[in-house]
């Protein structure tokens, strides 16, 4: 499977925030500025985020 394919696999919300920390460059500061949601938020979805792709990418590690 293809990351772009991983990221497809992920929900609406979570590829949303880690297309703009990671593609787009954002800070969670202002992802969570642009979305109106707390930046803890939006940094415990980048965190989750991350995990979930690099545990597809690296399975049984």
């Amino acid at each position: 499977m293809g990351i772009g394919e991983l990221l497809e696999s992920l929900p609406e919300e979570e590829r949303f925030i880690l297309s703009m920390h990671y593609l787009r460059s954002m800070s969670p500061k202002d992802i969570s500025e642009v979305l109106g949601v707390p930046e803890k938020a939006v940094q415990s979805v980048i965190t989750s985020g991350k995990s979930r792709l690099l545990s597809a990418l690296n399975p049984g590690q």
